[in-house]
């Protein structure tokens, strides 16, 4: 399937967002570990968070997590602790994604986990048992993902756990997000050091959690709004939150740099709020930016910076190689269709000087099973009528209404088959 975007002149809209994946998904693994019988509130009704909700429901021999690279990571270190024997798989995809650091950890305290094809990648048998827990050392510039799977079961753990995370840490904004969630859940866990967090065994307490919307999906229309141009354009977006433990809410100051300003409706901080985005004048002539610690954020900008002609250095995206697909290799062969050349002058770097090239005719947009490609790019459309997006229904893995939402706004989306 293959969508052709084409842009309104103004863009005015109030968008209902998705809940937080990042949130859900660590919400459903720690209420499950809690023991509870109460579904956290305002789920994500993504792909992610779906696959979790239907294994911690339905506990299958076989779970097939799909192309859900959270779900592998946190099930993995779920059902290592969870009585029972599963085979846990995903995707062709998914069975390249590798997952040997965190299986080797799981390994040194106590799991019996063992894998089923290539080693160091998924599927993987699990048996799970009771771990000991202790103290281990892993890289801080692994997933953070492996770093929050290790955490979220270490209130269960019988010496719970005290994890040092040696070298250079990224995406440290996620891990303060576990931490916020299991203490919320009743855990007790702290950063003791800048680089060594301790969690107390001590089980999780049930209780009634609530979920704000995704400041992750909010970064795409900051992108429509920075484009656009217009200063009579104006995007409200509801569910979310001043002070947000999201990592990704840094969207709201980066994007100042790049002419959107966020007004927040007044209520008490902390609390779910409609955010609305306006046009101002004032822009940087460039944009240079280390994204160590929003690497999800790294699509939206590139694309954005080069519809508005801003040239860009950003780092720290080494971890882009092993998401969905390769995001840098992606981002360089669909930017170039578009007349864009971005170069790669170290590795984890991502630059573009204003050089051009020739536009490729009647290009479409791959977005190689990633969901993120498709929602990046889909705000150029405001600069070249008619995009084309392949495969656009990737977008449910975490925003399952983009498309909806964009004709909300007043986009018009024709389809045809066989891209």
């Amino acid at each position: 399937m293959q969508y052709i975007l084409n842009a309104p002149k103004t863009i005015n809209a109030t968008i209902n967002l998705p809940a937080s994946k990042s949130i859900s998904n660590r919400a459903l693994i720690i209420n499950a570990l809690a023991g509870s019988n109460i579904m956290p509130d305002n789920l994500s009704d993504c792909d992610d968070t779906e696959v979790i909700l239907s294994a911690l429901r339905d506990m299958p021999e076989v779970i097939d997590i799909k192309a859900a690279g959270t779900a592998m990571r946190f099930m993995t270190a779920y059902l290592a602790v969870t009585p029972g024997t599963h085979i846990l798989t995903g995707t062709d995809r998914m069975k390249q994604r590798p997952i040997k650091l965190l299986v080797e950890a799981l390994r040194y305290l106590g799991a019996d986990i063992s894998y089923e094809g290539n080693e160091g990648y998924p599927p993987l048998l699990i048996k799970g048992k009771k771990l000991e827990g202790g103290s281990i050392e892993i890289p801080g510039n692994i997933s953070s993902q492996y770093i929050s799977a290790l955490l979220m079961i270490a209130p269960v753990m019988k010496k719970g756990l005290e994890l040092k995370l040696t070298g250079e840490i990224i995406s440290r904004p996620y891990i303060d997000l576990t931490l916020c969630t299991m203490i919320d859940f009743g855990a007790e866990a702290e950063w003791i050091g800048s680089d060594t967090i301790k969690v107390e065994s001590k089980p999780y307490t049930p209780r009634h959690y609530f979920i704000e919307n995704d400041w992750s999906a909010a970064s795409y229309w900051y992108e429509m709004i920075a484009i656009n141009g217009k200063e009579e354009s104006e995007v409200k977006l509801t569910g979310l939150t001043d002070g947000s433990r999201q990592g990704d809410s840094a969207v709201k100051y980066l994007f100042s740099m790049l002419g959107v300003k966020t007004f927040f409706q007044t209520r008490e901080q902390g609390v779910p709020t409609t955010v609305t985005l306006k046009r101002i004048s004032l822009i940087s002539d460039r944009l240079d930016y280390d994204f160590i610690n929003q690497p999800d954020m790294a699509q939206t900008f590139v694309v954005c910076c080069c519809m508005m002609n801003r040239p860009f250095c950003f780092t720290g995206l080494s971890s882009l190689r092993i998401k969905e697909t390769d995001r840098i290799d992606a981002l360089k062969t669909e930017m170039r269709k578009l007349g864009y050349v971005i170069s790669e002058p170290h590795p984890g770097e991502l630059c573009w000087d204003g050089t051009r090239c020739e536009p490729e005719a009647d290009a479409a947009i791959s977005t190689y099973e990633d969901h993120r490609m498709a929602m990046a790019f889909a705000p150029a459309a405001i600069k070249i009528p008619g995009l084309k997006i392949d495969n656009p229904q990737v977008v449910s893995k975490s925003y399952p209404h983009f498309w909806t939402d964009l004709k909300k706004a007043g986009f018009t989306i024709g389809e045809e088959a066989g891209a």
